[in-house]
């Protein structure tokens, strides 16, 4: 089975929260609760002063937007598309790109799990993904914290430093 990713569907502003419970409901009407995971109206905390009175609040992150974990497919994409206050997905086109797992980490959404990695500074290794997929290069600097390399490619007869994902590189 397809996992569950996340994707980011544009709303009508202020409209965030009636359209979380509206595609709430109609996941429960459709059985949907295993290809729709969660609904997310991401806020934070902040506090106001108003009139010397200080006071903490809820505000959303992103007004006019709702997060939602889901499976994609025609089921999903239908249900999500067609609920009241949804003006569509983001991303190019009609096909809605999910967000990454670096994404979901950076707005507090996911724990990104720590990887350990024989990789030393000098090794020679091959990026495995990405747009510098099958460069080969080697090691100047391992962040542990961005768990992320930084590799010195030769491109063009000039030698360039390139950062990437430890899950991005494998050894030669």
């Amino acid at each position: 089975m397809e996992e569950a990713k996340w994707y980011v569907v544009h709303t009508y502003s202020g409209y965030e929260n009636k359209v979380k419970l509206d595609l709430e409901k109609s996941i429960i009407n459709r059985n949907l609760q295993d290809q729709i995971m969660e609904v997310s109206v991401p806020i934070e905390q902040v506090v106001e002063v108003r009139n010397g009175t200080k006071k903490t609040v809820d505000r959303k992150l992103f007004p006019g937007y709702v997060l939602v974990r889901m499976i994609m497919n025609d089921d999903t994409w239908y249900v999500v598309r067609n609920t009241r206050g949804v003006t569509g997905f983001v991303g190019p086109g009609s096909k809605p790109v999910p967000l990454t797992e670096d994404e979901m980490v950076s707005l507090g959404m996911s724990e990104k799990k720590n990887i350990v990695v024989d990789f030393e500074t000098g090794d020679e290794v091959v990026v495995i993904s990405g747009p510098w997929r099958d460069t080969v290069g080697t090691i100047s600097n391992i962040n542990h914290q961005r768990q992320s390399v930084t590799i010195l490619v030769d491109t063009l007869g000039s030698i360039i430093p390139v950062e990437l994902g430890f899950t991005e590189v494998k050894k030669k």
